[in-house]
C-alpha cells in the first residue's frame, strides 16, 4: 500500500522551509477513506501545478517522500482524521509524474492520475508497488531512499508482553522526550529495527539514514561528528550506544546505557543535561497499566524515591540569573502509559503524568493516595494536579527546572551509578559551552520563546522557488507540540 499526497505547488513552496525544519507533515483525510490497515506506509508527496493552455490536465511533480502514520484517536472533525508523515525526506530530485509513469502501462497511468486530484489518496496495492518500482528505476539515490523508507514502514511494533520491548519502548520515549525539549526533529528515531539481543539498547537498532549529501539537503543527512561530551562506558557489564543529532547548528548527544540483563532492570531513567548552564533534570519512568492507570507504592518505590532525593542534593545554590529555578526539584516521576494498540504512533512523547519529587512526598502523606485497603497508590485518580508533556517540556526548555552547577564528571558518574543500580539510563546532553557556533544562555532563551529565528534560517537555506504567499491554506505542521500530543486525561 502506498499513500499519495497532492498539494498545490504554491502551497508546497510556501511551507518548504518548515518541512525542511520539522522533517514531518501533518494532514487530514476523510475517515471514510482510511484503510483498515493503519500500519505505516510509504508516502509520496506531489506538487500540483495548474494546467497550461492547451494541456489536458494539471502537472504533478514529486517533491517529498516519507512514511505515513495514524496517531491513534486524533480527529479534527467528525468526518476527518489526522495522518502524520514522518520521517519526511526531500526527493533526490524533483521529478514530473510523466517521467515516472513512462515505465507503467496506460491502464496504470489512467488509474493513477485521477486519484491525485484528491489531496490524500490510498493507492491500490499492486498499483502502489509498480509505482515504487518505477521510482527505483530512476537511479541509485531513489533506490537507497526507498529502501530506507520501506525499512521504517515495515519495522516490527513493540510487543508489551515482552520485557525487552517494554525496555526499548521506554528508551525510545526517553530519547523522543529529550529531542522534543531541545527542539530537535524526531524523525531520525523513527528508523529502527529490533536489535539482535534483548539486552541491547534501543539506539543500537537505529537504521542508518541515507548519508550521501546530494541525496537530501536537510541537516540530518550531513556528516555529523562523534560525541564530545559523553563517552562509552568500559567493561563487560556495560552496553552503551551513543548517537549525535545535529540541527540548525546545534548538537545533542544521546546515549543508552545498560549494565544489567533486561530481566533484572528496575525501570528507565532519562537524564537531560544542558551543558552551557551545567544543569540536568532526571525523569524516572514508572509504567501505568493502560486500564487502571495507577500503581501501588511499595517498598521498592519508596526506596527509589529516597535515591532520587540523594540525586537532587547534587544541585548547588544559584549564583547567576540563569541559575534561578522555579523550585529545588530536578527529579521527576513520569507515570507513563502506552496504548494497547502498539501500532499507534503518538507523534511525541508517550502520555503520562509528571510528578516532582517533593510533590510525591506530599501526596504520600495525604489521604488522597489511600487505596481501599489502606495502601498507597499513585495515578490519575490519586493526584488532582500533575504536569503533562507540553508543560514539563516548557519548564525544562526555558531552564526553569533542573540542577545548578553540575559538571560533566558528575553527570557521567550519575549515569554510571544509575545503570549499576539496575536502571536503563538515557543520557541526553545538549552541547553549548565552548562550542562554535555554540548556543549561549540568551540564545537558548530566545529560541525557547519562539522558533521563528530557526525558521528564518531554514527559509534562507530553502531553494528559491516561485511562491504566492497567502494564496493557499498550508498543510498542518508541527509548530505546536500539543497538536499531536496524546490525550493525557483520565480516558487517555
Amino acid at each position: 500500500m502506498v499513500y499519495a499526497i497532492s498539494l498545490s505547488a504554491e502551497e508546497l513552496d510556501d511551507i518548504d522551509w518548515q518541512l525542511q525544519l520539522d522533517q514531518f507533515m501533518g494532514k487530514t483525510m476523510g475517515s471514510s477513506m482510511r484503510p483498515r490497515d493503519l500500519s505505516p506506509q510509504v508516502t509520496l508527496v506531489f506538487a500540483r501545478t495548474r494546467p497550461a493552455s492547451g494541456t489536458a490536465g494539471p502537472v504533478y511533480q514529486l517533491r517529498w517522500l516519507g512514511v505515513v502514520k495514524h496517531p491513534k484517536g486524533r480527529k479534527v472533525a467528525t468526518r476527518d482524521a489526522l495522518i502524520r508523515v514522518e520521517p519526511l525526506w526531500r526527493s533526490p530530485a524533483p521529478v514530473e509524474l510523466d517521467i515516472v509513469t513512462a515505465s507503467l502501462s496506460r491502464e496504470d497511468t489512467a488509474e493513477l492520475t485521477p486519484m491525485l486530484s484528491s489531496e490524500v489518496a490510498v493507492l491500490p496495492d499492486e498499483l502502489g508497488q509498480r509505482l515504487v518500482a518505477a521510482l527505483r528505476g530512476l537511479g541509485p539515490r531513489f533506490a537507497e531512499l526507498l529502501d530506507h523508507l520501506t525499512s521504517v514502514a515495515n519495522q516490527a511494533p513493540f510487543d508489551s508482553s515482552r520485557v525487552e520491548d517494554r525496555s526499548w519502548q521506554e528508551q525510545y520515549d526517553s530519547a523522543r522526550l529529550a529531542l522534543t525539549i531541545g527542539e530537535f526533529p524526531l524523525a531520525p528515531l523513527s528508523s529502527w529495527l529490533r536489535p539482535p539481543s534483548p539486552h541491547d539498547t534501543y539506539l543500537s537498532g537505529l537504521i542508518p539514514q541515507p548519508t550521501e549529501q546530494s541525496l537530501i539537503e536537510h541537516d540530518a543527512a550531513h556528516s555529523i561528528p562523534g560525541p564530545r561530551l559523553l563517552r562509552p562506558w568500559d567493561g563487560p557489564d556495560f552496553r552503551c550506544d551513543i548517537h549525535v543529532f545535529e540541527h540548525e547548528g546545534r548538537d545533542i548527544e544521546v546515549a543508552n546505557v545498560n549494565a544489567t540483563p533486561v530481566e533484572g532492570r528496575l525501570g528507565s531513567d532519562l537524564i537531560y543535561y544542558h551543558e552551557a548552564t551545567g544543569s540536568f533534570v532526571m525523569v524516572q519512568y514508572k509504567r501505568l497499566p493502560p486500564a487502571e492507570r495507577w500503581v501501588y507504592v511499595d517498598d521498592r518505590l519508596r526506596d527509589q524515591l529516597d535515591r532520587l532525593e540523594a540525586v537532587a542534593r547534587a544541585s548547588r545554590q544559584p549564583h547567576a540569573p540563569h541559575d534561578w529555578r522555579l523550585g529545588s526539584d530536578p527529579c521527576f516521576l513520569k507515570l507513563a502509559y502506552w496504548p494497547e494498540d502498539s501500532q499507534a504512533d503518538p507523534g511525541g512523547p508517550a502520555a503520562g503524568m509528571y510528578l516532582p519529587l517533593s510533590y510525591v512526598r506530599l501526596l504520600l502523606q495525604d489521604d488522597c493516595t489511600l487505596g481501599p485497603n489502606g495502601g498507597r497508590r499513585l495515578g490519575y485518580s490519586y493526584a488532582d494536579r500533575h504536569l503533562i508533556n507540553s508543560q514539563f517540556v516548557e519548564l525544562v526548555k526555558h531552564g526553569l527546572a533542573g540542577t545548578v552547577g553540575t559538571s560533566r564528571e558528575e553527570l557521567l558518574a550519575l549515569g554510571s551509578e544509575r545503570a549499576l543500580e539496575g536502571y536503563s539510563v538515557t543520557i541526553a546532553a545538549e552541547l553549548g559551552d565552548g562550542r562554535l557556533p555554540g548556543e549561549t544562555v540568551r540564545e537558548r532563551q530566545r529560541r525557547a520563546h519562539s522558533r521563528r529565528a530557526g525558521k528564518r534560517q531554514a527559509k534562507k537555506r530553502a531553494p528559491a522557488t516561485p511562491s504566492k504567499a497567502g494564496k493557499s491554506k498550508p498543510a498542518l505542521l508541527g509548530d505546536q507540540m500539543s497538536f499531536f500530543e496524546p490525550d493525557e486525561g483520565h480516558q487517555g
